[in-house]
C-alpha cells in the first residue's frame, strides 16, 4: 500500500522538543515536496512547513518559523520536522503530505489554500502540556 508514515508524536512539556519522521511506505519521496500540516481539535488544518524535493527551499509559517526545522534525507526515504520550544497552542496532529508541486505547499501554508495531495499519512499526535 502506497502511504506517508508519520512517527515521533508524544507528550512534551512546554519548553521541551520533538522530533517528527515522515517516511514512504512503496515509493520514494526523491520525487515531492513534503509539507507537515496540523489540526488541533475544534481547528481548522493549518499548513506549517513545507520542504522541496531536493531540499535546497523550505517554507514555515509564521506560528512556528525560528522554532520548528524541516529536513530530509532522501537516502533514508525520510523527511523530518524538528520542533523545538514548544508551547500548548502546538498541541494537534501532525500529518505529513507528498505533492510534485513546491508552489501548492508553499500557498496551503500561506494562504491555507486547499490542494489535492499525492499522498496522505494517517497522523502523529502531539500533545504539549504539563
Amino acid at each position: 500500500q502506497l502511504q506517508l508514515v508519520e512517527s515521533g508524536g508524544g507528550l512534551v512539556q512546554p519548553g521541551g522538543s520533538l522530533r517528527l519522521s515522515c517516511t514512504a511506505s512503496g515509493f520514494t519521496l526523491d520525487y515531492y515536496t513534503i509539507i507537515w500540516f496540523r489540526q488541533a481539535p475544534g481547528k481548522e488544518r493549518e499548513g506549517v512547513s513545507c520542504i522541496s524535493s531536493s531540499g535546497g527551499s523550505s517554507y514555515y509559517a509564521d506560528s512556528v518559523k525560528g522554532r520548528f526545522a524541516i529536513s530530509r534525507d532522501n537516502a533514508k526515504n525520510m523527511v523530518y520536522l524538528q520542533m523545538n520550544s514548544l508551547a500548548p497552542e502546538d498541541t494537534a496532529v501532525y500529518y505529513c503530505a507528498a505533492t510534485q508541486y513546491y508552489s501548492w505547499a508553499v500557498q496551503a501554508i500561506t494562504h491555507g489554500r486547499v490542494y489535492e495531495y499525492d499522498y496522505w499519512g494517517q497522523g502523529t499526535q502531539v500533545t504539549v502540556s504539563s
